[in-house]
Parts: C-alpha cells; sequence; structure tokens
C-alpha cells in the first residue's frame, strides 16, 4: 500500500527549503521541469517589459512563492504586486497583493490550464497572463468566478496588451 502525505505550506517551507522546482498545490508537492530557453527568454523578456512600464507604480517578482491558501504555495514565473516592497519584508504576497500573475508554458500548459489557473481563480487573483508559447498566444485570463475565470482573450504576437490594473500602459508581449 501507498502512503500519500499532505502538506500545509509550513511543513512544506520546511521540508522543502532549497529543493528546486517545487510547488505545493492543493497538499500536493510537485517537482516542476526545469525551464528550458524559449521559457526563460519568454519571462526575462516580460520581466524587462514590465518593469519599464511598470517602474513606481508597482513591484514584478520573478518566480517568487506566493502563499495562495494553506495547502497551496506556487512560484509563478511573474507577479505584479501591490507596493510598497517593505510589505513583503516578512511575509510571502498573497492574492491579496497579486494586481497580476503570469505563467508562461510550453510542455507545462495543460498543466497550468488545468490545475494552476483554477487555484488561482479560486484565489481571486483578478487577472492571470498565460503565455502559451506552443501555439505562440498570449491567454489573458480575468474575472474569476466560481473556481474558473469567465473572461478569456487570446492575443497574437502583434497585439499589445493592456494589464487590467493599469489600462493606460501597453506593452509588446511577445
Amino acid at each position: 500500500m501507498a502512503t500519500r502525505y499532505r502538506f500545509r505550506v509550513e511543513a512544506f517551507e520546511r521540508a522543502f527549503q532549497g529543493v528546486p522546482h517545487v510547488e505545493l498545490l492543493r497538499g500536493e508537492v510537485y517537482q516542476m521541469r526545469p525551464m528550458g530557453p524559449r521559457h526563460v527568454a519568454a519571462a526575462m523578456r516580460l520581466d524587462h517589459r514590465l518593469k519599464e512600464a511598470l517602474a513606481g507604480k508597482a513591484l514584478v517578482a520573478v518566480k517568487s512563492p506566493l502563499r495562495l491558501a494553506e495547502d497551496s504555495e506556487p512560484e509563478p514565473d511573474l507577479l505584479i504586486l501591490k507596493p510598497p516592497l517593505e510589505r513583503y519584508q516578512d511575509r510571502l504576497p498573497t492574492p491579496e497583493d497579486v494586481l497580476l500573475l503570469v505563467e508562461v508554458a510550453d510542455t507545462s500548459l495543460e498543466f497550468d490550464r488545468g490545475v494552476k489557473l483554477p487555484l488561482y481563480a479560486e484565489a481571486g487573483i483578478p487577472e492571470v497572463w498565460l503565455v502559451n508559447l506552443k501555439e505562440g498566444l498570449l491567454e489573458v485570463h480575468r474575472d474569476p468566478r466560481g473556481g474558473r475565470y469567465r473572461e478569456i482573450r487570446l492575443l497574437t504576437p502583434e497585439e499589445a496588451v493592456s494589464p487590467l490594473a493599469f489600462p493606460e500602459v501597453r506593452l509588446p508581449w511577445a
């Protein structure tokens, strides 16, 4: 008989401190694949553009843990957070801090859509961008209700995007 272990964030953080590429989702620990060059390049490009466009308005965190619930602590590729930086001195960001969350997906596309997006919607994250490297699209997910996003827009590389929290900002995503 197999033994199944379920974790809360405190036990997860103690047990897996320093272990790369692990996330706690609904009490289960997932070993994530290392990022390939396309994934890294897409995340770096968006990181640079968002930091430049949102300087003084928001904070951009790269691969930072997000305390979603007592049993979930993913590490999205990018988090756009409410300032000031000092508010995160003694705690991890929580859903209330998140203005925008970005996941870059290639081999993880189905997992991100099927597992992570519902978690983000349940937590009330107002907007998630899923950079779909397989199809060359940006999936903009908004209006979380009932564990899913009710508004989904697909953008091509030629189309600019504006974060919901900053409609005056338009930036290329690809």
